[in-house]
């Protein structure tokens, strides 16, 4: 009897402390949040990095494949608002390709709507060859069907990260 009349009391006091102590430590509608004095590092966001595409544009006629001159690759990307939903995708042109069949595109995501989208995927497509004799689109590395960005690295000196393409293949 004397040690349930002495543990009584003192699980009363555990329990008013547990109570104190949960109300304090999140917010259930009671009060306001608490003054933060500095600003957390998770809140902080960096300027994205400028994108860069590269790849090659052939033509494959019989057994040779050759670059195309001027060969144009689309670059075709889906954006997250803030909210999380999905945007309609958009697309970019690289540059015609030069002698070699080298394209080039780039993508500056922080001109995403004034930074309220975020690039949540993009693919590299087959858009156009200059060559009247070599002018239907293979879907050799997804040519037709898009092929994932890959290969990512990171330019430091031209700051911007770079992702590579397989070769896209036209043929007659």
């Amino acid at each position: 009897m004397a040690l349930t009349t002495f543990c009584f009391p003192i699980s009363l006091i555990l329990c008013s402390f547990m109570v104190d102590f949960a109300s304090a430590s999140g917010d259930y509608g009671y009060g306001s949040k608490p003054q933060l004095f500095h600003t957390p590092m998770f809140h902080v966001k960096e300027k994205p990095l400028p994108i860069a595409i590269e790849g090659f544009i052939l033509c494959k006629s019989g057994p040779k494949t050759i670059p195309i001159k001027g060969g144009v690759a689309r670059i075709t990307c889906l954006a997250v608002d803030e909210n999380g939903y999905q945007t309609a995708p958009f697309s970019i042109l690289s540059k015609p390709a030069d002698s070699k069949g080298y394209y080039f595109a780039t993508l500056y995501p922080n001109k995403l709507n004034h930074n309220k989208l975020k690039l949540a995927e993009c693919k590299a497509f087959l858009e156009k060859s200059p060559l009247e004799t070599c002018k239907v689109a293979t879907d050799v590395n997804k040519g037709i069907t898009g092929a994932p960005l890959s290969y990512r690295r990171l330019l430091d000196n031209k700051k911007m990260t770079l992702y590579s393409v397989p070769p896209f293949i036209f043929s007659n």
